[in-house]
Formats: C-alpha cells, structure tokens, sequence
C-alpha cells in the first residue's frame, strides 16, 4: 500500500530550513510520500538532495522530488501583479512539491502542469 502524508505550508512555513528538511525526511524515512503545499526554496531543495546523498544505503535508496508551479511566463501582466502580490501576503504557497522514497517511487513523469508518479510497493525493512 502506498501512503501520501499531506503537510500544508503552515505547518513549515515558521521553520528554519534544517528542520524543513528535517521535518520532511523523517516522513519520507516511514516510507510515506510527501505531498507539500507549495515548495521549497531552491537551497532548500539542493540541501535536502545533498542530506539525502550521504544517507543513501542498503536500506535507504534515496528520494525522488518533483515541484509543480504556475508558470508565470504564460500569465498576463495583471494576473503576474496579482500572483506576486498573493505570494508576497501568504508565502510561497503556489504549487505543490512531492518528495518520496525511491524504494517507493519509480519513476516521476512531469510536464509544467501535473506530475504522475510511477509506484512500487516497499519492501519489508529487515529488523535488527
């Protein structure tokens, strides 16, 4: 069974960026798939991607991370002035981030407006 935890950008929005990512791991870590309200900054993401890389083993293969966001290119000028003006009142909450173990997730296919997921079911960890 694959399970989706669900963090809503309050719940991070006050945390520095180590316990994001902190915050994040340790859900990734119970073999859930985090689906985040809005995203992460881009340091962040680069930071939770190193932290993963040096935690890599036997039993922990990684994670996947995939990020939908309006493209603000394809917007008018107005509707540009009015995101930005959003973003600035609430935080980056625009999009969703995903990040998942890669004992789970596949394969992440995206385009600018969805993300599919390709799954498998986790493996049994061996208990020590």
């Amino acid at each position: 069974m694959v399970t989706f935890h669900f963090v809503p950008y309050q719940e991070i929005e006050d945390l520095n960026s180590t316990k994001r990512i902190s915050k994040l791991m340790g859900i990734v870590r119970q073999d859930k798939i985090v689906v985040l309200e809005g995203q992460l900054h881009k340091e962040e993401e680069t930071a939770l991607i190193e932290s993963t890389m040096s935690d890599i083993n036997e039993e922990f293969r990684g994670i996947e991370l995939a990020v939908i966001y309006p493209e603000k290119q394809k917007m008018d000028a107005m509707k540009r002035l009015k995101f930005d003006i959003a973003r600035f009142l609430v935080g980056n909450r625009q999009g969703f981030t995903i990040v998942g173990p890669a004992s789970i997730v596949k394969r992440v296919r995206q385009n600018p407006s969805s993300i599919e997921l390709f799954t498998q079911e986790a493996r049994k960890r061996k208990k020590r």
